[in-house]
């Protein structure tokens, strides 16, 4: 499993899915070997997964390709029977591996070029590390049925949908979200990092144009963005109910505020199937998420969309004036993810596309 940050997972989503898929195959009897970004410590386990950490050149546009540079290099002198690799920026170095013989698949996540971090340059670079993936991958793999639509419309390209699972809460705990200054019901969040495909802005302006009573407690920052960081900034200054808490790496914590939410807001817009978006929805938090295909697949009927700031004001004014509605709500989206979106079924399918890639399939 090549291609991310690697486990124990602390940054996203391909690092919860590999620690989560990778250890449940462990389970199932394989060896798993996992890259991990980091120098230090070359070898070692977590979960039964075996971990290579090796370096990268610490810039938004290097770090990726340079550490998987590294990692093919070190996986193309070792026994491999299935290569699973993470991020279509990848792409270029599938060659590499496939003149091993190792059979590929890729996951190409969202669309990665539109995000705004990138410039004309970076733009073109993902657009074609898109087109090399679909021609150099054994087998492609979409986490949203959206992306599997957007892969075949575009490149006429099949592919293997596998979405994320979510981890399902059924409890809150309020003792904690007590020590912390927080009441169940009594807050709303956010959880993103301060990227503008991911609306924070837009969360927070409509937030403010609300009469709201709870708090807006937003969780989240930005390595690359500093002048989108300045611009919630300013705008959550204008209102003493923003609270912006930056980055909560207590994962019980974060697990805790999501479960005790009076309404989860989810701006995301580019990806496939947001892992931020499960998490919240396995706690039972009453999504208000932007208007967009992606989240509209995830959420089915559970979810309530906006488009503007006046949406989101009004999401929040009905979260805050039903609030048994605003939970039964977050009770259908908990049983959505505990049937659709579950770790075991997911890390099942994985299971069977490696056995697929190794026959040739």
């Amino acid at each position: 499993m090549i291609g991310t940050r690697g486990v124990p997972a602390r940054y996203g989503g391909f690092e919860t899915a590999i620690e989560e898929i990778g250890s449940r195959l462990v389970a199932a009897g394989h060896e798993v070997r996992v890259y991990c970004r980091g120098a230090e410590n070359p070898q070692g386990e977590y979960k039964g997964m075996r971990l290579v950490h090796l370096p990268a050149v610490r810039h938004k546009a290097l770090e990726t390709l340079s550490h998987t540079t590294l990692s093919v290099a070190h996986l193309l002198f070792r026994r491999t029977d299935v290569a699973l690799v993470f991020n279509a920026a990848n792409a270029p170095l599938l060659p590499l591996i496939k003149l091993a013989r190792i059979p590929v698949a890729t996951h190409v996540d969202g669309l990665e070029w539109k995000r705004a971090k990138w410039n004309g340059t970076g733009r073109r670079y993902y657009l074609a590390a898109e087109r090399l993936a679909v021609r150099w991958s054994r087998q492609i793999i979409a986490d949203a049925v959206a992306i599997q639509h957007y892969y075949r419309d575009r490149y006429g390209a099949p592919s293997v949908m596998i979405p994320y699972g979510a981890p399902i809460q059924d409890d809150c705990d309020a003792g904690l979200l007590a020590r912390e200054g927080y009441q169940v019901g009594g807050f709303h969040l956010v959880v993103a990092r301060f990227e503008p495909e991911n609306h924070v802005d837009l969360i927070v302006e409509g937030y403010t144009r609300s009469s709201a009573k709870l708090p807006l407690v937003v969780v989240g920052s930005a390595p690359y963005a500093e002048e989108y960081s300045r611009r919630i900034s300013a705008l959550a200054e204008k209102d003493e109910r923003v609270r912006l808490v930056g980055g909560v790496w207590d994962q019980d914590l974060l697990d805790a505020l999501y479960a005790g939410c009076a309404s989860y807001l989810h701006g995301h817009s580019v990806g496939g199937t947001n892992p931020s978006l499960l998490r919240a929805m396995g706690a039972g938090a009453p999504v208000v998420a932007f208007d967009v295909v992606f989240n509209h697949e995830v959420l089915g009927d559970s979810g309530v969309f906006f488009a503007g700031p006046d949406d989101l004001a009004a999401a929040v004014e009905a979260a805050e004036a039903s609030p048994s509605h605003a939970r039964e709500r977050g009770d259908s989206g908990r049983e959505r993810a505990r049937t659709h979106y579950t770790w075991d079924d997911v890390a099942a399918r994985y299971e069977r596309l490696c056995h697929d890639l190794e026959a040739g399939a």
